[in-house]
């Protein structure tokens, strides 16, 4: 029932294109555009669909938009969280506050298949950096997890201390004092530094409630 729901929340959200053509990727588009591809066969032929998400447009009411074009014409449009019908499937897309967190063919079957991302994007880019270089992309993958493993470590440990120091919270348990306190710019520099190990797994469509959802 609850997926019953989601889907029709998600066909709500759905508009009709108006026909016109998918620009290409830029280059200044690099932080600020996800562009990903589907090729799917049907009718002795291919069909290429196209995801497009400018994160730094948003609509009347505040919500950013996800736009299908269908071999290379605008299509639909929709409020994220999105789902787009497709032959023999749907395209889920989905974001978080540092990218995409999802944007991938799903079938009835429930298997699942990640677009392809532009190769002049940021995603096609870390895409290229993975298969040119998979030592080098592994390396960057893991310093990514343990920066966010070392932020939520320190920011728990933080969060204890506080929630301990009101007197009738310390009459009871006692007071708990962080091993680690760290200075301001400290602080400051983990925060930047989560943020952008964040950045790095949603140009990957990495996402963790946990470790990516307590970044910002």
């Amino acid at each position: 029932m609850f997926e019953e729901m989601r889907e029709r929340r998600a066909a709500r959200r759905l508009k009709p294109g108006d026909g016109h053509p998918l620009l290409r990727f830029r280059w200044w588009q690099l932080f600020g555009r996800s562009l990903f591809y589907l090729r799917l066969a049907g009718g002795g032929g291919h069909t290429v669909y196209a995801v497009d998400v400018r994160h730094n447009r948003t609509d009347a009411d505040g919500y950013t938009n996800a736009d299908l074009y269908v071999d290379g014409r605008h299509h639909t449009r929709s409020r994220l969280p999105a789902a787009f019908p497709v032959p023999g499937g749907k395209i889920e897309v989905k974001q978080s506050a540092f990218g995409l967190k999802r944007c991938h063919y799903v079938t009835p079957d429930g298997l699942e298949q990640c677009l392809e991302p532009d190769r002049s994007s940021a995603e096609g880019r870390r895409a290229h950096l993975d298969r040119a270089h998979p030592a080098l992309s592994r390396g960057i993958s893991v310093v990514s997890t343990v920066v966010l493993l070392v932020s939520l470590a320190v920011l728990v440990l933080q969060l204890l201390e506080k929630l301990t120091q009101p007197a009738p919270i310390a009459a009871q348990i006692g007071t708990f004092v962080s091993p680690v306190d760290l200075p301001v710019w400290l602080n400051i520099t983990l925060a930047v530094a989560a943020g952008v190990a964040s950045t790095e797994r949603a140009l990957r469509l990495r996402f963790s409630w946990l470790l990516d959802g307590g970044a910002g």
